[in-house]
């Protein structure tokens, strides 16, 4: 029976969500059950992508990532895929009609990562907007359900917070990305100078971003309300780690939020949302 392998592949991208990220899986947890599956779907089919031009060291990355896209072609076209994360995304893409343009977007700011590029402001937006602005958007869609009104309405700030967890996560990651990637996201900074004061011109940028994010958060469906805003509280929670550590030590360790913080971030993230503090 189909049925069984439907849900087999959304079990697949289930599991990868939760192997990959604690933060995200709590998350999602906190949304309505009725939705969880449509997103661990467009999580499980993201980290796919980034795994490859990320972690497959030794592999031809290129290649890899363009048999990905025309694999994601074919399950679009022909509503299957042997794949399970491709499989349960694209059932996904056409339960909740996402935007094609969003999908080519993302995997073209995948091909980004495979070459050496000079970030000016531009390019630097471009691949914000395709790494993770269209994935809060992806999502989005999910959780209007087809309300085109809803959905313009809050376009806006769904990209806002989708810029603001990818900024974070550069800072997070800068160690890893420079040292080892040899890449540099942040537009018009030489990273062998990276000091405090360049760290707190980032770091304003991505503070009036999550004020932005934080409205659009307030107007969601209850369906995706605490969920989406229990993501926000994490991130937030990892940026003012991130605010309070040199610039230094940045460029030297990979900054974490231990799994203890993360259970009491989401407890006192409940209570807020409970009394309507947020």
């Amino acid at each position: 029976m189909k049925k069984l392998f439907d849900e087999l592949s959304y079990e697949v991208s289930k599991k990868t969500t939760k192997k990959y990220s604690t933060s995200f899986s709590l998350g999602i947890l906190a949304l309505n059950p009725s939705i969880r599956s449509a997103i661990y779907a467009i999580y499980g089919y993201v980290r796919l992508a980034d795994e490859i031009v990320d972690s497959f060291h030794g592999y031809d990355k290129k290649t890899l990532l363009q048999r990905f896209k025309n694999e994601t072609d074919l399950a679009l076209k022909e509503e299957i895929s042997l794949n399970p994360i491709l499989h349960s995304f694209q059932d996904t893409v056409y339960k909740y009609k996402i935007e094609k343009g969003l999908i080519d977007q993302f995997l073209h700011s995948m091909e980004m990562d495979l070459e050496k590029v000079d970030y000016n402001s531009d390019l630097y937006k471009e691949y914000i907007y395709g790494s993770a602005e269209v994935v809060g958007l992806m999502c989005l869609q999910v959780f209007t359900n087809g309300d085109m009104i809803k959905y313009r309405e809050l376009k806006p700030f769904a990209m806002k917070l989708g810029s603001a967890f990818q900024k974070v996560n550069f800072l997070r990651d800068l160690n890893e990305d420079f040292q080892i990637l040899g890449r540099t996201y942040f537009p018009n900074i030489d990273m062998n100078v990276f000091d405090n004061r360049v760290k707190k011109e980032i770091e304003k940028e991505i503070e009036n971003e999550f004020k932005e994010a934080l409205v659009g958060i307030q107007l969601l469906p209850s369906s995706s309300k605490f969920g989406v805003y229990l993501a926000y509280r994490y991130y937030l929670s990892l940026f003012k780690k991130i605010r309070n550590t040199q610039a230094e030590n940045i460029l030297q360790e990979r900054i974490r939020i231990p799994n203890v913080q993360k259970m009491n971030v989401m407890m006192r993230s409940y209570v807020r949302y409970k009394i309507a503090m947020f």
